[in-house]
């Protein structure tokens, strides 16, 4: 699972447009676009999803979570309130009033008060009793059911209206509810959360079968919930044919869990649409908000789309704790910069111009940059600080040995400040109550690995909070240092980037051999691009064919390479080398070296988009909704010349100590997607016979393909002998 490939500039974009459509990110805070500058566009959707970003959509769910917490709450009339300011047309539903009003009775007796209870009667009278009359058939016997909560009190767990008087009744219609607005008001979650939901739930379904131990069990059981919103009921009647392809009904059945009934009803309620309905029940599906936004910021300030300093404090209005620290001048320097973020300066100058970073707060005095403001002295009020724990815990990712000193070449010093204006502000998820979610530096402490987040509570203790916030100092600068290396891999500069990382850490190519093969490769067909073909073989003897003599599964790939020197004028560089899919892997290698954990999204999507193969191998069909997600997209890849390096188990072996798996950027599909056997099954088996096996047996593909081939593709000698 590890070893899959994937576009990862695609799911920036995915995460770029998940971040904005949840106004998680300072939009004006810098200009940095949906996808880095230098990287290729990923392939648009087919099909648009009408949750892409927009404000209405974003209103719109604004709008869904706060009826639904009044729902959750109890709060029946604020609700329907809102409903009616907002939405009246659900209130044509009868049905659905009938069950708010229902509902709004039995809040109004759990009250106890002799004033409530007068308004539940007039309730009973004015509202309750008229919609049981043409709400459903069923409405007018629970409507006289319902009354017996005159008689039996709320807390008698034996009593026939137990069930009525259950809060779970309130979940229920807030999902209810929420289920039919969402699909109304096409106020679907964004791509990305609709994607890892899809991805996670397939995921654990394939584990699930063929007995595997899933490696990510941990995240996948507290992100992806296992409570549903109730399904919306279509208004049409159900013992009308469905006039729908049994294609259509198979792939959502299969695709989302459930029964062929279930999918009929949730195709009639989309009006036939396929996609539609699929969102409708894909939106079902619960996330912990609080753990994916957590997942996101960590991967967003890995890749540098956001700035990896101190969250900017909330909007003005906004109620936060502050709390004055004295911080030791020895241990960091604080700039504000031009955007308020805090720049920190934790470093002392060398002779030879670069810098060095050192993992013992008191070692040396730091000097400041020409461009920081002194401030010793002064008192610094911290408004964000990490939240104390009981054992004492670091900020640090790290889980492997960290050199004690680093050295920060001239070049990547000098170009941090640029690139960190570029980056977005992290703003947090904030709602219409004025609620900022909160973070603390140990809230992922089950596998995640974050650095200092915004936290809602402070350290009591200022030494507690100083040691945190000397290593969320300490980690700043080293993301930095790795997101320069990306940058520079990024552009092509293999020279420079071979140079800088020998600077930074002398043994590093000697644990990472594949990465230094990789780099000088670029740099082989960057001269040969240039017409420089002796400097080229000049590279090619002095640093590929070693590599190559010494790891013999590089021969093929350094065959491929040399003969670039047959066209010297075409930029073999950026025809078919993945720049990105290399910078990608030395972010992850040189991360590792530093003590920095590539994010947990990361691990996520690589072993959900390994499962996502497989399952589909299994099925012997192509996935029908892969393009609405964008699962497509992340699975474009491009390995001319890394193909060899990228499936050599030999080479991974050896750069176990620190290097990452291979990494692919945009080009063409992988052929694992099992459209290939999607393809060879189709001439095996009529796919009618399959469609009809499936929908009377209630069985996946895979396993009616199997059946239809132990009796020669004939159905009704399938069904006959199971029914046998």
């Amino acid at each position: 699972m590890d070893s899959m490939p994937i576009n990862w500039e695609a799911l920036d974009a995915l995460i770029v447009d998940f971040a904005k459509s949840e106004n998680l990110i300072d939009e004006s805070s810098s200009s940095f676009s949906s996808s880095p500058p230098s990287s290729p566009s990923p392939s648009p959707s087919p099909s648009p999803s009408p949750s892409s970003v927009s404000s209405s959509s974003y209103h719109s769910r604004l709008i869904i979570r706060q009826i639904r917490r009044s729902l959750e709450a109890g709060d029946i009339d604020a609700a329907v309130d809102l409903l009616r300011s907002h939405a009246p047309f659900i209130l044509d539903d009868h049905r659905l009033l009938f069950r708010l009003q229902k509902q709004r009775f039995v809040e109004l007796l759990r009250r106890g008060s002799p004033e409530a209870r007068e308004s539940a009667i007039s309730c009973l009278r004015t509202a309750l009793a008229p919609c049981a009359l043409d709400a459903y058939p069923e409405a007018y016997e629970e409507f006289k059911h319902v009354l017996l909560a005159f008689i039996y009190d709320k807390d008698d767990q034996f009593s026939p209206v137990a069930s009525e008087w259950s809060e779970r009744r309130r979940f229920d219609i807030a999902g209810l509810v929420s289920t039919v607005l969402r699909a109304h008001l096409h106020a679907y979650d964004p791509v990305f959360s609709m994607t890892l939901i899809y991805l996670i739930s397939i995921h654990k379904g394939f584990c699930l079968r063929q007995g595997i131990s899933s490696p990510i069990s941990d995240l996948t059981q507290r992100l992806l919930l296992e409570e549903r919103d109730p399904p919306a009921i279509p208004q049409e009647s159900l013992s009308e044919a469905p006039p729908f392809d049994e294609v259509d009904i198979q792939a959502l059945a299969h695709a989302v869990e459930l029964t062929r009934q279930g999918a009929v009803d949730s195709l009639r309620f989309a009006k036939g649409d396929l996609f539609q309905a699929f969102q409708n029940e894909i939106c079902r599906m619960r996330v912990d908000v609080s753990l994916l936004d957590e997942l996101v910021r960590e991967y967003c300030v890995y890749r540098g789309i956001v700035d990896a300093g101190i969250v900017s404090s909330p909007e003005p209005g906004m109620q936060s704790p502050s709390k004055s620290l004295k911080v030791d001048q020895s241990v960091a320097n604080y700039s504000l910069s031009r955007d308020g973020s805090h720049e920190v300066e934790y470093a002392s100058k060398n002779s030879d111009g670069e810098v060095s970073i050192s993992t013992d707060p008191q070692h040396g005095s730091p000097e400041k940059n020409s461009d920081v403001a002194s401030m010793e002295g002064i008192e610094v009020e911290l408004r964000y600080a990490c939240e104390s724990t009981s054992n004492h815990e670091d900020c640090s990712t790290s889980g492997s040995q960290q050199p004690e000193n680093l050295r920060i070449p001239h070049r990547i010093r000098t170009n941090i400040s640029a690139e960190r204006s570029k980056r977005k502000r992290w703003r947090g998820r904030q709602d219409d109550y004025g609620a900022t979610l909160g973070v603390s530096c140990n809230h992922l402490s089950k596998g995640i690995s974050s650095d200092c987040l915004v936290s809602d509570t402070f350290s009591s203790k200022e030494k507690q909070a100083s040691e945190c916030l000397a290593a969320d100092v300490n980690k700043v600068d080293k993301y930095e240092i790795v997101l320069g290396m990306k940058e520079l891999a990024s552009k092509g500069m293999a020279a420079e980037v071979v140079e800088e990382v020998n600077l930074m850490d002398p043994n590093f190519f000697d644990h990472n051999p594949l990465l230094l093969f990789q780099l000088k490769q670029v740099e082989f067909l960057k001269l040969v691009s240039s017409g420089d073909c002796p400097g080229a073989l000049r590279v090619a003897c002095s640093h590929l064919g070693p590599l190559a003599a010494s790891n013999p599964s590089l021969l093929k790939t350094l065959k491929e390479t040399l003969l670039a020197l047959l066209q010297p004028n075409e930029d073999a560089l950026r025809k078919g080398f993945p720049l990105h899919a290399l910078a990608t892997s030395l972010q992850v290698a040189v991360g590792r070296r530093l003590g920095i954990d590539e994010p947990q999204l990361m691990k996520i999507m690589r072993a959900t988009l390994h499962t996502h193969n497989e399952w589909f191998k299994l099925q012997m069909c192509k996935d029908h909704f892969e393009s609405l997600l964008r699962i497509d997209s992340l699975k474009e890849v491009n390995m001319p010349l890394l193909a060899a390096a990228a499936t050599s188990k030999s080479n991974a072996d050896s750069c176990s100590n620190g290097s990452s798996q291979v990494t692919i950027s945009s080009g063409t599909r992988m052929v694992e997607d099992g459209s290939s056997l999607s393809q060879a099954s189709s001439r095996d088996v009529d796919e009618n016979a399959v469609l009809k096996v499936m929908e009377f047996l209630a069985l996946p593909r895979a396993d009616a393909i199997h059946l239809l081939g132990q009796y020669n593709g004939n159905a009704e000698t399938v069904i006959q002998q199971i029914f046998a």
